[in-house]
């Protein structure tokens, strides 16, 4: 099941990321609850980090695959850039938050993708999700279903460390 999940995911951010001619990407290694990965594309290697929630709410939704990366594209001057990924549409011009020991970083939508609404405050959640033990997710679904997930940030850490000399 969690294989598949990451295959999906694979396929995701590569179809989110626009990347028509990227290679399969490869799995580099597994650092409890993240994985690091990367691929070769038009702008040169693309390198991210990726976790699945352990815990979804409310119960009894389809929630779809749900994720939450971090990906860097030296290529493009990218570094360290965070994304929640739905398995479903995300409400119009909503925000989804998230919660790293009391701390609220908010995220722009598009989709059913989510982005650091001030860029200026990438690095602050990374640090936060390197620092912290959880992460919470809160987002509202295109048709107004509040939704929220639980990661764990074991492995976090490792795996950036493991995608650092991306190149």
């Amino acid at each position: 099941m969690f294989v598949r999940k990451l295959a999906t995911a694979l396929a995701l951010v590569l179809a989110t990321a626009g990347v028509a001619s990227a290679q399969t990407p490869t799995r580099i290694q597994q650092f409890n609850a993240w994985g690091a990965y990367s691929y070769q594309a038009n702008g040169g290697k693309v390198c991210y980090v990726l976790s699945v929630p352990k815990e979804k709410t409310p119960p009894g939704v389809d929630h779809g695959d749900v994720f939450f990366l971090v990906s860097q594209r030296p290529g493009q001057n990218i570094s360290y850039e965070p994304q929640a990924m739905m398995g479903y549409p995300l409400q119009e011009n909503s925000k989804v938050n998230v919660v790293i020991d009391g701390r609220t970083f908010v995220m722009f939508t598009k989709g059913n993708s989510a982005w650091v609404e001030n860029a200026a405050e990438e690095p602050a959640l990374v640090a936060a999700m390197k620092n912290g033990k959880d992460m919470q997710v809160q987002a509202k679904s295109r048709r107004g279903t509040g939704t929220a997930y639980s990661y764990s940030l074991s492995g976090i850490s490792a795996a950036l460390k493991q995608i650092e000399g991306c190149r």
